[in-house]
C-alpha cells in the first residue's frame, strides 16, 4: 500500500473516531446536562497533559530525523571514499588503474540498482555487494607500489578504502528501526489520552467544534506518521536517496 494511502486512510480514522465517539457521548448525555461549564481541574490538566504530549512527539521526532540525517551522511560519506579512490588511482599503470575503476563501477552500479531496492524490501545489504567491495578491497591493498610516487599514493587509498568500509557498514547498521517498542507504546498511549481529553472538555456537536477536533486528531495522527515513516531512513517513504552515488558516478 502507498505511503500516501496510509496516512490519509490514517488522518481519516483518527476524525472519523473523534466525530463518532462526539456524537454517540452527545445522544447518550442526559437532557439536563450542563455543557457550559467545566471545571477547573480539568482544563489545567488538560492543558498540561497537551503540553507534555507535544514535548514528547516533538523529541520524537527530532530523534528519528536525527537518524535519518545520520544515514544520509553514511552514503555521502561512501559516495565520496569510493570516488576517490576512482580517481587516485589514476598514478598506478593503466591496466591496474583501469581494473580498480572498473571494480568501483561494478559496485556503485549494484547499490544504485539492485542493492537499495534490496534495502527497502528486505531490510538488508546483498552478498553481491559485499563480494563486490572485497574485490576493490583487494584491487587496491595488493598492489605493491614499483615508484615512490605510487607508493605515496597507496597509504591514502588504504585510508579511503577503510573510509568506504566503514560508511557501508554505518549504513548497514542504520536500515533497522531506531525507536523502541516501549517508546511507540508511550507515543501511541499519549495519543489516545490527550485525544480523549477533549471529550471531558464537553464537547458539543457544534460544526465548529467537531471540525476543530477532527483536524486536531488528524494532526496527530500526522505527527504519529511521519516518527513511523522516519524511523527507519533506508526502507520507508521517505527515504535517504542513493542521489551521491548517481552524482559523483554520473555515468553509472
Amino acid at each position: 500500500m502507498p505511503e500516501w494511502l496510509v496516512l490519509t486512510l490514517a488522518m481519516l480514522a483518527a476524525c472519523a473516531v473523534v466525530v463518532i465517539v462526539t456524537l454517540v457521548r452527545h445522544r447518550a448525555a442526559p437532557d439536563d446536562e450542563d455543557t457550559s461549564e467545566t471545571p477547573d481541574v480539568i482544563e489545567y490538566m488538560t492543558m498540561w497533559i497537551g503540553v507534555v504530549y507535544a514535548i514528547v512527539l516533538g523529541l520524537a521526532i527530532a530523534g528519528v530525523w536525527e537518524g535519518r540525517s545520520a544515514a544520509e551522511d553514511h552514503v555521502q560519506a561512501e559516495a565520496v571514499a569510493l570516488h576517490e579512490i576512482s580517481e587516485r588511482v589514476r598514478v598506478y599503470p593503466a591496466d591496474i588503474r583501469d581494473q580498480i575503476r572498473e571494480d568501483v563501477n561494478a559496485y556503485v552500479g549494484q547499490v544504485v540498482h539492485t542493492e537499495w531496492r534490496t534495502m527497502a524490501d528486505d531490510g538488508r545489504l546483498t552478498p553481491r555487494g559485499d563480494e563486490l567491495f572485497g574485490r576493490i578491497r583487494a584491487d587496491v591493498t595488493d598492489y605493491r607500489p614499483r615508484t615512490d610516487f605510487e607508493a605515496q599514493a597507496y597509504q591514502p587509498l588504504l585510508d579511503q578504502v577503510t573510509a568506504a568500509d566503514q560508511a557501508r557498514s554505518a549504513r548497514a547498521d542504520s536500515m533497522g528501526a531506531t525507536m523502541p517498542g516501549v517508546v511507540w507504546f508511550g507515543l501511541l498511549a499519549g495519543a489516545v489520552v490527550t485525544i480523549g481529553m477533549v471529550f471531558a472538555l464537553q464537547i458539543r456537536r457544534t460544526v465548529r467544534e467537531l471540525v476543530l477536533a477532527g483536524l486536531f486528531s488528524a494532526l496527530i495522527a500526522f505527527l504519529l506518521f511521519l516518527v513511523w515513516d522516519f524511523d527507519a531512513p533506508y526502507t520507508r517513504g521517505i527515504t535517504a536517496s542513493a542521489e551521491p552515488f548517481m552524482n559523483l558516478f554520473p555515468h553509472i
